[in-house]
């Protein structure tokens, strides 16, 4: 079972599509949370979350108080779920009476959606399948250097049998 963990939203539990995809788990949204929040990197936040397969870390980071968020999903199907959990933290704001935060869904491909993006970003969750190489990802992270703000925060979730590639742009603060 998928939930948010905090916020407005906290306890909400978040739907996941049938397959294809490997929801991070609640232990590891807190984690990642508890060092993003230590450094005030989400509340007011534009949130992007690439390979966003059920929407949890970027919904978990509206629920945290992101200003907006865009989840990203290539599955049609995913996407579709990633829409009706970003309508359940939607209501779960309008029913706390704060103002729901900006989420959109995109269903498209990282790299296309990256082709037309318009940033600037503050916090970026990637989180790709296991079959996405290196070198994909690579030019993942470049396209998005761009489109970052000047102290962005950028969690690439990896194997770790195959860490992420670092690009020049960015610098590494953290492995768990």
């Amino acid at each position: 079972m998928t939930r948010i963990v905090s916020g407005f939203a906290g306890s909400l539990t978040l739907q996941v599509p049938k397959s294809g995809t490997r929801p991070t788990s609640d232990r590891v949204r807190e984690a990642i949370f508890s060092a993003l929040d230590a450094r005030d990197a989400v509340h007011g936040a534009r949130v992007l979350d690439l390979y966003a397969g059920s929407g949890a870390l970027g919904l978990e980071a509206a629920s945290r108080g992101a200003s907006s968020v865009v989840l990203v999903e290539k599955s049609p199907a995913a996407a579709q779920v990633c829409r009706r959990n970003a309508a359940a933290v939607t209501a779960a704001a309008r029913a706390a009476k704060l103002p729901p935060p900006a989420i959109e869904v995109r269903a498209a491909t990282t790299q296309s959606y990256l082709a037309g993006a318009a940033g600037p970003f503050d916090l970026v969750f990637l989180d790709p399948p296991y079959d996405v190489g290196d070198a994909e990802l690579l030019a993942v992270l470049t396209a998005l250097v761009p489109l970052l703000s000047d102290d962005a925060e950028v969690c690439v979730e990896r194997s770790t049998r195959t860490p992420a590639p670092t690009p020049v742009a960015y610098t590494q603060l953290r492995a768990h």
